[in-house]
């Protein structure tokens, strides 16, 4: 088995692992910002002034007990809450990134299909080919 893997990490597959996973991560930082920082704040203001991140159920009530103005006051209670808010802004999220993913492997696909509809140029003729060509057109041009 640890021979299957150093196969697996000289081939560079780890490597090109490795950083599709910090890319990744870098990306998902980008498109949280964006949710929230971005579209959500003009989808709240259209909705009346309304932070989708502090849409919550309170589930159970905490000490002391609510209402609560804020998720933040409610979790420093002790609630029990369901954000659904936080909730839409990471189902927000995930819809940007898989169109992002999707552009990207649409793009990879037709690039990949312009690669192999090409046409391969005819290989070379062998060096026994090409003496044999000579030798039929020198006959020919003797006949």
């Amino acid at each position: 088995m640890l021979k299957e893997f150093k196969e697996f990490a000289a081939k560079g597959n780890m490597l090109d692992m490795a950083v599709g996973i910090v890319i990744g991560a870098a990306f998902a930082t980008i498109i949280t910002s964006l949710v929230n920082d971005i579209v959500m704040p003009p989808i709240g203001m259209a909705l009346g002034g309304v932070d989708f991140a502090e849409f919550y159920k309170v589930l159970q009530q905490g000490d002391p007990a609510g209402p609560y103005a804020t998720l933040a006051a409610a979790k420093e209670a002790g609630a029990v809450t369901m954000n659904w808010g936080i909730f839409i802004n990471a189902l927000i999220s995930f819809i940007i990134v898989a169109f992002a993913l999707f552009m990207v492997i649409k793009g990879f696909n037709k690039m990949k299909a312009e690669e192999e509809a090409a046409p391969e140029a005819p290989p070379e003729p062998s060096a026994e080919e090409t003496l044999l060509t000579e030798i039929r057109d020198l006959m020919k041009a003797k006949a």
